[in-house]
């Protein structure tokens, strides 16, 4: 029997102490992009794409450490923390693909090391990347 694929993320925020989203009809990923804390000094994301992941992993927390760059784009990622090999992959895979208005200083924008732990639930659409307008 094939293991049912999901695409599905809820992010738990440390970018910044950015707020946490309230319950809505938003998908988590809407959610978290309206709800980021705005300000010059963070990376503030724009486009965010779930990983797709068996919904075995459902629960599970994958901890990242990474760059955005001065162009927004998620660079040197690394894994703090997954429980297992396969997650973490489809995890970075996925934010690879964000893409981020880049912290500023003095009106330039300038890279920022984040660290972003990323929870798997069973609620978002397959597959689909949320942009910001």
């Amino acid at each position: 029997m094939k293991a049912q694929v999901v695409s599905k993320l809820a992010i738990l925020l440390s970018l910044g102490g950015l707020t946490p989203f309230a319950a809505s009809a938003k998908t988590p990923e809407q959610a978290y992009i309206e709800s980021s804390r705005k300000g010059p000094g963070i990376p503030v994301p724009l486009v965010v794409v779930s990983p797709r992941v068996d919904a075995a992993f459902a629960g599970q927390t994958v901890k990242l450490e990474f760059l955005v760059d001065a162009t927004g784009k998620a660079t040197e990622i690394t894994v703090e923390s997954s429980p297992d090999e396969t997650l973490s992959d489809a995890v970075v895979a996925a934010v690879t693909q964000w893409e981020f208005a880049p912290a500023q200083v003095k009106g330039a924008p300038v890279a920022t090391k984040v660290e972003l732990p990323v929870r798997i639930v069973d609620n978002a659409p397959e597959g689909t990347a949320y942009a910001s307008n």
